[in-house]
């Protein structure tokens, strides 16, 4: 079993940031890589980006990229997101995902709000 622990979210304004944190422990031996997802309403989950957790190799949606930086704390098993120049069309729930050998688990999720 793993168990991701996400922290961090919560309501902010246009043009703000926000760090979220996502801590994993568990049966994460091999722990391979994390990533963050984000599902707005009535929309499907997106992934946002993506860390291996060994080399940092990192991946980001288009739309993130230049305002997200994904990066990680291998010592903490704990992956963070910075968000920058956040947008009303960031407003989703975060849900953290990391793969664990050929496993993929899921956090529960933290809400986002970009709001004036």
């Amino acid at each position: 079993q793993v168990q991701l622990v996400e922290s961090g979210g919560g309501l902010v304004q246009p043009g703000g940031s926000l760090r979220l944190s996502c801590a994993a422990s568990g049966i994460i031996s091999s722990l391979y890589a994390m990533s963050w997802y984000r599902q707005a309403p009535g929309k499907e989950r997106e992934l946002v980006a993506t860390i291996r957790m060994s080399g940092g190799i990192t991946n980001y949606a288009d739309s993130v990229k230049g305002r997200f930086t994904i990066n990680r704390d291998n010592t903490e098993n704990t992956v963070y997101l910075q968000m920058n120049s956040l947008k009303p069309e960031d407003t989703a729930v975060y849900y953290c995902h990391a793969r664990v050998d050929l496993m993929y688990w899921w956090g529960r999720g933290t809400q986002v709000t970009v709001s004036s």
